[in-house]
């Protein structure tokens, strides 16, 4: 679909912008180019938004990294994390320039700048799947972890012995309704930077214990040699090759965020929030690859798909119990405070969706009650539904996470540079690269988890 715009500044400092597709054009009501400076003194500060990013990134997708190392084998796959998180760090920058340079205000409208509203369509339509399905997830972990699973133990039924907290749905609608729901009703994002900020120390603290055991085992000699390459000796083997790539594609997703974040940054500029993207980006990689390999040496073939359901046994060391705990009702606290940050995008997303003529969200407190309670109810009867996070990860990977992480941002670049700010030739080729490997992760994700259903 070929569509562009045209912008025009008027004296008062706004800007006129119009859409055109085709034949079809539309007036984007005027914006501001340049934030007052009322609106610079407020918002959340650098590290606000650097623990509000690192938080939609660093959730329950560090759960399956260790699976997929025990997949790639360690030297692949550490090299992987750190590719795709360079590679999904520059998409972001891309996503940032192109933002500003069109006056967007969500990654919906940019979209739909660059690319035609049936492509902002599908964009929210990504959104919106990608992250109920990551909730969903999250509360398949926190089902897992205090009431347990078919082959593994529940932190209550440690505690208290059987009871009735070995009903799985219970435990997760009590967690929901107490924990989750009041900060998902939240309507701003920087009201979450606190929160927040103590999710990222919790994701720290697993990835300290996780290393610190390894590296006292490892020491010891209670560790078996990992495998360094991919197995090609079977079918089975080269299935998960096909499904653990998009798995790890989907590891550093974030865009959905980066405009909302971009918006509430105190001063805000293209320049600060790639500074944002890039301390997020380092800080990622570095909790991403300890994690993988640490988990991967602890448990070696044994690693589960959510690595967290393997702390239920003793490590084989001193003060083992304890730090069993720790790790797992740790992680739990983790992912509550991840959720209303990913949830906030959802509802953004839906909001736009099916009430795009209607005020701002934040505008209409009832609204944003109501998108709440039903999002948060579908979310618990999809995770009723879904059996564990591999099956929900490898679905979402392999199609709306590389949309939303590559695709979408690799077209918006190429279509906007021919209308303002030009791409350099090797930005051209990052582009291209980025549309070349999401069409072949889709593929591969796609193919895999098909063949998987039927056999």
């Amino acid at each position: 679909m070929n569509s562009n715009y045209s912008a025009v500044a008027s004296k008062d400092g706004f800007v006129d912008l119009k859409l055109k597709d085709g034949d079809f054009e539309s007036d984007v009501p005027p914006r501001k180019l340049v934030a007052s400076d009322q609106e610079n003194r407020s918002g959340s500060g650098i590290y606000g938004a650097v623990f509000n990013l690192t938080t939609t990134i660093v959730g329950a997708g560090i759960m399956a990294l260790p699976a997929t190392m025990k997949v790639l084998g360690l030297v692949l796959g550490f090299i992987l994390i750190i590719l795709m998180g360079i590679l999904s760090e520059m998409s972001v920058e891309l996503l940032i320039r192109f933002s500003v340079q069109c006056n967007a205000s969500s990654y919906g409208e940019v979209v739909q700048t660059a690319l035609g509203k049936t492509a902002r369509i599908l964009s929210e339509i990504c959104i919106i799947v990608n992250n109920a399905g990551v909730l969903i997830v999250y509360l398949i972990i926190i089902g897992d972890v205090m009431s347990g699973s078919l082959h593994h133990i529940g932190v209550f039924d440690q505690w208290l012995g059987q009871g009735v907290w070995d009903h799985r749905k219970l435990v997760v609608l009590i967690f929901l309704v107490i924990f989750l729901a009041p900060l998902c009703a939240l309507d701003k994002i920087e009201s979450l930077s606190l929160t927040s900020a103590a999710s990222v120390a919790l994701a720290v603290i697993f990835v300290f214990v996780a290393f610190v055991v390894a590296f006292i085992k490892l020491v010891e000699g209670k560790i078996e040699a990992p495998r360094m390459t991919p197995d090609f000796g079977s079918t089975r083997a080269i299935l998960d090759l096909l499904v653990v790539i998009p798995i790890m594609s989907n590891a550093y997703v974030c865009h959905f965020n980066v405009q909302p974040i971009y918006n509430e940054l105190e001063g805000r500029s293209p320049q600060k929030m790639c500074r944002v993207g890039r301390i997020t980006t380092v800080i990622c990689v570095l909790v991403y690859a300890s994690t993988a390999v640490a988990g991967y040496l602890l448990f070696g073939k044994e690693t589960e798909s959510d690595v967290l359901t393997n702390f239920d046994k003793d490590l084989g060391i001193r003060f083992s119990t304890a730090l069993t705990y720790i790790v797992r009702i740790g992680y739990v606290f983790h992912l509550i405070l991840v959720f209303p940050v990913i949830h906030f995008s959802l509802r953004q997303a839906v909001d736009a969706l099916f009430f795009k003529d209607s005020a701002p969200l934040h505008e209409s407190r009832k609204r944003c009650l109501a998108l709440t309670a039903v999002l948060l109810g579908l979310i618990y009867f999809g995770s009723t539904m879904i059996p564990n996070i591999w099956a929900a990860f490898k679905f979402t990977g392999a199609t709306t996470a590389v949309s939303l992480g590559f695709t979408f941002p690799a077209l918006i670049a190429l279509r906007l540079s021919k209308e303002g700010n030009g791409l350099s030739s090797g930005e051209k080729a990052l582009c291209w690269l980025m549309l070349v490997m999401a069409v072949i992760v889709s593929i591969m994700g796609v193919v895999g988890n098909i063949y998987t259903i039927t056999n």
